[in-house]
Parts: structure tokens; sequence; C-alpha cells
């Protein structure tokens, strides 16, 4: 069985991080997991990508050459990807019984206004055979700003169910929301399992009385919903990291399907046949 992770969330909400540190808890851990690049635009990784959507075609080159901005360049990158998935395919091909980490871009309009990411998602599981998952990352800073929040926690719902698989929301860089002792401070909570009522009146006090009806209608959306919580997820806890990692595998059913290895001494040792 193979096993593929979308990593998504808005630019700056420490994806790439991400990746590089369930890379590395596998290792030690002794997994074996890949990492695909599908944003065109990167250039720095910390573990190089076994799959590049580079090697397809290059933002850079996009805009330049047909005088694209960053957006409408990155939807082209994505839809010639989609237009040519017998590349993928061939590059996939190889991957058998592995365990493929995708960092998406962080254009979120890729999976909430054109379903470009959702028919990557149904591509790798209906026609590659993938047992396909998703995390979502929202940055902790958004706590700090209740409107922000508010957007987070809408993108995540949007994301869920345009891709339409198993989706993990994750609030990162969690080091950073701490007190001066190292401990999570105590309203992060409110955030974690949202209760957008107990925010409700500090979004109205900062914003123009005109949009309190609007700001009521967001909190009754997410709370007719209640599909979203957070996981925290602080990248530089090996402990973090790891009940991300029970979480995803959870959601794929990671392993359920192999069979039970024998140990070494009951191969040829004590229990050998006479």
């Amino acid at each position: 069985m193979r096993y593929a992770v979308l990593v998504t969330g808005p630019a700056g909400a420490g994806k790439s991080t991400f990746c590089a540190g369930l890379i590395t808890h596998a290792q030690t851990i002794g997994r074996r997991v890949h990492l695909v690049n599908l944003d065109p635009a990167a250039d720095k990784f910390e573990y190089e990508p076994a799959i590049d959507i580079r090697d397809l075609i290059n933002l850079e080159d996009v805009m330049e050459e047909l005088e694209f901005g960053p957006n409408g360049g990155l939807i082209y990158c994505f839809e010639y990807l989609l237009n040519n998935l017998d590349w993928l395919e061939d590059e996939l091909g190889s991957y058998e019984d592995d365990y493929l980490i995708i960092d998406c871009p962080g254009q979120i309009e890729l999976y909430t206004h054109i379903p470009l990411l959702p028919r990557l998602a149904s591509y790798l599981s209906t026609n590659l055979n993938f047992r396909t998952s998703a995390v979502y990352l929202i940055d902790s800073q958004f706590m700090q700003d209740k409107s922000k929040f508010f957007a987070g926690v809408m993108s995540a719902m949007s994301c869920m169910l345009s891709l339409g698989i198993s989706m993990l929301c994750l609030m990162s860089k969690m080091d950073l929301v701490k007190d001066k002792k190292g401990r999570t401070k105590r309203e992060v909570g409110r955030y974690l399992d949202p209760d957008p009522a107990l925010i409700l009146d500090d979004v109205n006090t900062s914003t123009n009385p005109k949009f309190h009806n609007l700001n009521k209608a967001v909190v009754s959306l997410i709370e007719d919903q209640n599909i979203v919580s957070f996981l925290p997820l602080d990248v530089t806890n090996e402990d973090s990291v790891n009940t991300v990692l029970s979480h995803i595998d959870n959601m794929m059913q990671y392993g359920e399907d192999e069979e039970p290895k024998v140990p070494k001494d009951m191969d040829d040792g004590d229990f050998a046949d006479d």
C-alpha cells in the first residue's frame, strides 16, 4: 500500500519546516519517507525532494515567458501539471509501500476557489491507489488577532470540504506562544478546539458595528459545521511531531494491510522445523 500526505496551509504557516521535521523524526524511528515538492516557486529544502514539480515546470520561467504575476503563474503551473499527469505517474511509479510527504504551495485559492488540489488528491487516491490524507497548518500567531483566527478557521473548513479526504488541522509554531517558563499559555485551549461564541465579543470590540451581524453569521457557520479543531504543533519538540505523525497514521490506517513480520529468532532458531 502507498501513502501520501498533502501538507497544505497559507504561506508562512511553516509547511516546509513541518515537512523537514516530520522526515527527520520518521528517519529517527526507522521509517522510510520521501519528500515531494509541488511548489514551483520553492528554492530551499532541508531534504532534497525525491520528486520535484520544477523538473516539469518552473514558476520563474512561466512568469518571464508568459508575463504572468506570481498567483497567475502558479495556477498555470498547476494546470500544466494536471494536463501532464503521466509525468507524475511515471515519477511515482517506483514508489511501492512508501510514505510520501507532499509539500504544497501556500496559495489557498488552489484548493478553495479553483479545484486544482482536489483534482490532484482524487487522482492520487483513485488512479494511483494511494491512501491519501492532508494536514492544514495555520500560524499560532493568528491567535493574537481574533479576526485572522476566524479567517484561518474558515480557510481550514473550506480546504477540508474541497479536498474531500481525511484532514488534520495543525496550529503551528506553538513554541512561539509559550510563557517565560516554557509552558503553553492557558488561553491557547480556547483556540485549539474553537468556541467562536467565546471569541465573538472580543472581535466585535475591534470591528465597526456594521460588521457585527457578519461576525455573528461567521460564528454560526463555524458552530453549525463543527468540523475544525487544531492539534498543537511544535517542530522543535520531538514528542509533538510524533503525536502528529501518529494522528496522520491513524487517518490513513497506516500499516494495517501489512503482513506481520516474523522475528529472526523464529525463522531459524529455537522454533525451526525439525
